[in-house]
């Protein structure tokens, strides 16, 4: 009898829709060897390791009247050039031309009579580079018996020491109708609810047996219901998040990487760990963006985010990959402004729930896991959509990955962003991966309400700089490859600050100058001449020129009482000696006032220079 699906896989499989394609999808971006991408290899070495995952060859086949849950059977018309697509950008391909690519391909759900899983391999990236886009249902991935394909393409060497070979696989014969009508009533006879359900399968066809299922899981059924239908219309339940909303057919993809030598040097300052570190990231982006937006961002706010995380079983022991994967709904509080109080109020949320004794740590999750970030992003998705009763505002998954250089067909894989779908009535979710030194976060939006996705992108990075600037040593660690745009905004900055210090050096120079005015008022002397004697001295362009201000006969001259401009200062103490003499000749007394009133003028002028 074929494997029927799980209650959970057809919850999937109906919470599947235009709005809410229920896939999830892996960027692996690979640089080429000098000659290019081979991509006849490539093509080999799928086609040599699908057989690790015998669900890639598999479809949904589903039972005649819907007397119970669809079965597995393996796809006789299975073609792998039809699952394996060859794509290429406009030569030299940039970044944002593949988020734009990933973007359309992420919105298309795929063909149900078929396995439910694609893959593009996307060429010409600049750099010689290409990108290996794969796209899983949810349904194809539990972590038990069937893992994501990405995960059985790469290897630790670039030669894995084997030749291909070339295995015929047959498909086993798929059942008939008779057959699987039979199998559902002989199980509805071991388990008379099962009957009853598949008896409510009859009267409500595909969302009747979601909602059977649902009340097997443990009476969850009027809420599968409620969900199933913000689902089909592309909402939830109303809320005042700003991350909440009517969800379109089509997505938006921004693709972010962070240098993990920086989120370390934070966990090292201030003790705390790498996962905590990334969701203040997220915090303080999701905070800077928001008031981007306008959005009122008031001390104390918090949004919430579900983020799985992988537990052990009741016995302490780490479970095998993907078997106990639990939800765990972190605060986020977007009202801190202060990017180190963020971090440690994230951080107490997360002690919190591991002082409960089953979280798995990520070093052991890693050797656990060996290099599975697309299967547990996929567990992690898969587990969002069986939280039936919480609320939360974002999907935030964060998988731990090895540090070391893995290769698939030979070619090296320098980078593996996670593109996590939409759930019915939330525009964001967020996937975080880490490997070999680098954490990639891979950001899937609504196209229509988050048009700003890129700004969302900046705020990562400015939020990492933030939580850098808290310590000591990581200043002189920062990685010059991502902070082209950071070093923009400082010598921004600097041009800043330079106008500001000239209109204050201008300023002050004003404020000297009517400082001079006022005591030539107060000495006697015509305040509206200064200005005047200030426009003859600055008036010459030369260094010389530009000197004169502090030199005494400058001084003296600005302070002369009777001269109007300079050019007659001279003009006037040719004359007086002649008329002095003149009147010397008729009265002595007039030559004797004369001189007594020119020293008082010239200490006049002495003492103006002194004040000034």
């Amino acid at each position: 009898m074929p494997q029927r699906l799980t209650p959970l896989e057809v919850s999937l499989l109906v919470l599947d829709t235009a709005h809410a394609p229920a896939h999830v999808a892996t960027v692996d971006i690979f640089e080429a060897e000098p000659d290019g991408l081979d991509y006849e290899r490539l093509i080999a070495l799928i086609g040599d390791r699908i057989a690790y995952v015998p669900r890639y060859r598999q479809r949904v086949r589903d039972v005649p009247a819907r007397l119970a849950a669809p079965v597995w059977v393996d796809d006789e018309s299975f073609d792998l050039t039809f699952h394996v697509r060859r794509s290429a950008l406009p030569r030299p391909g940039t970044m944002e031309q593949l988020r734009e690519f990933v973007g359309r391909v992420v919105a298309r759900r795929m063909d149900r009579s078929r396995p439910l899983w694609e893959m593009y391999v996307v060429e010409g990236l600049e750099g010689n580079r290409f990108a290996v886009v794969a796209k899983t249902h949810l349904t194809l991935v539990d972590g038990v018996d069937n893992v994501d394909i990405g995960q059985v393409l790469l290897d630790a060497r670039v030669d894995p020491g084997f030749e291909f070979e070339t295995t015929e696989w047959r498909p086993l014969p798929e059942p008939g109708a008779a057959e699987l009508v039979a199998g559902a009533l002989w199980e509805s006879a071991q388990d008379p609810l099962l009957a009853w359900q598949n008896l409510q399968g009859v009267a409500t066809g595909a969302l009747g047996v979601a909602v059977a299922v649902g009340e097997a899981m443990g009476g969850v059924g009027s809420t599968v219901v409620g969900l199933i239908e913000n689902a089909l219309l592309g909402s939830r339940p109303r809320s005042s998040s700003p991350l909440s909303g009517f969800v379109s057919e089509q997505r938006r993809v921004a693709l972010v990487s962070v240098p993990l030598a920086d989120l370390k040097a934070v966990r090292d300052e201030h003790n705390h760990t790498i996962n905590d570190v990334i969701l203040a990231v997220v915090t303080g982006a999701l905070r800077s963006w928001l008031l981007t937006r306008g959005e009122s961002v008031p001390t104390g706010r918090e949004l919430t985010a579900l983020v799985p995380m992988s537990v052990t079983e009741d016995d302490g022991e780490p479970t095998s990959l993907g078997s106990r994967v639990a939800p765990h709904v972190q605060p986020l509080p977007i009202g801190e402004p202060n990017a180190l109080m963020r971090l440690h109020q994230v951080a107490f949320a997360t002690q919190a729930h591991k002082e409960t004794g089953r979280a798995v740590d990520a070093r052991t999750l890693s050797d656990i896991a060996g290099f599975a970030p697309a299967t547990l992003h996929a567990l992690g998705v898969r587990v969002s959509n069986d939280v039936l009763r919480r609320q939360h505002d974002v999907l935030v998954t964060n998988v731990p990955g090895p540090q070391l250089t893995l290769y698939s067909a030979g070619e090296r894989l320098v980078a593996s962003y996670p593109v996590l779908p939409l759930e019915g009535g939330h525009l964001l979710a967020i996937g975080v991966t880490s490997y070999d030194g680098q954490v990639f976060l891979g950001l899937t939006a609504d196209r229509d309400a988050v048009s700003d996705l890129d700004v969302l992108a900046q705020c990562l990075d400015d939020a990492v700089d933030e939580l850098l600037d808290t310590t000591v040593r990581a200043r002189s660690q920062r990685q010059p490859t991502r902070k082209a745009s950071a070093a923009a905004r400082k010598a921004a900055a600097s041009k800043a600050a330079a106008r500001q210090e000239a209109r204050r050096t201008s300023g002050q120079r004003r404020a000297a100058m009517r400082n001079l005015a006022s005591r030539a008022v107060e000495l006697g002397t015509s305040a509206t001449k200064v200005p005047a004697a200030k426009r003859t001295v600055r008036a010459p362009t030369t260094s010389t020129a530009r000197k004169l201000p502090t030199k005494e006969p400058v001084v003296e001259s600005d302070s002369t009482a009777e001269t109007k401009a300079p050019a007659a200062k001279k003009t006037p103490a040719k004359k007086t000696p002649a008329k002095k003499a003149t009147t010397a000749k008729k009265t002595t007394t007039a030559k004797k006032t004369t001189a007594k009133k020119a020293p008082a003028k010239t200490t006049s002028a002495k003492t103006t220079g002194e004040e000034a």
